[in-house]
C-alpha cells in the first residue's frame, strides 16, 4: 500500500483482496460448523423431583419425555407442572449451550453471533409457552 489516501499499488491491492476473500471465507466456514453444531443440539433436563425428564432441541422443541415410576403417585396437575418446570430448566441450558457454541465458532465479539445468540435465546426462554 502507499500513503494513507493515496492509491493502491497493484501488488498491495491484490494481496489485501486475498486477504480479505479469505476472512470471508472463514467466516463463512466458521458460520456453516455453527449451524450445523446449533442443528444437532440436544439439550435434558429433570424436575426437581425426578418425576420427568424432557429433551429439547435448540429451538425449545420437545424431542423426548420421559415419566419415571414416581409420576403414578401423584396428582395429574403435578404431573404437568414437573414436565413445564423440566422444560424451563432444558430452554435455559440450551440457551447457555447455544450461546457457548456461537461463541466456540464465531467468536465472542461477532456482532452476529451476538444477535444470533439474544434471538435463540428470546426463542428459547422469552415468550414461551412454558
Amino acid at each position: 500500500m502507499t500513503a494513507a489516501g493515496g492509491p493502491l499499488d497493484p501488488d498491495s491491492a491484490l494481496d489485501y483482496l486475498q486477504n480479505w476473500q479469505g476472512r470471508i471465507e472463514r467466516m463463512a466456514a466458521d458460520t456453516q460448523a455453527m449451524s450445523d453444531r446449533l442443528g444437532e443440539l440436544r439439550v435434558s433436563a429433570e424436575d426437581g423431583d425426578g418425576i420427568v425428564a424432557v429433551t429439547i432441541d435448540s429451538t425449545g422443541v420437545l424431542a423426548d419425555l420421559r415419566f419415571t415410576e414416581r409420576v403414578q403417585r401423584i396428582a395429574p396437575d403435578a404431573s404437568s407442572r414437573a414436565v413445564l418446570t423440566a422444560l424451563r430448566a432444558a430452554r435455559l441450558k440450551a440457551a447457555e449451550r447455544s450461546r457457548q457454541i456461537i461463541e466456540e465458532t464465531v467468536g465472542p465479539d461477532s456482532i452476529a453471533g451476538r444477535t444470533i445468540a439474544e434471538r435463540m435465546e428470546q426463542q428459547l426462554n422469552g415468550g414461551s409457552e412454558a
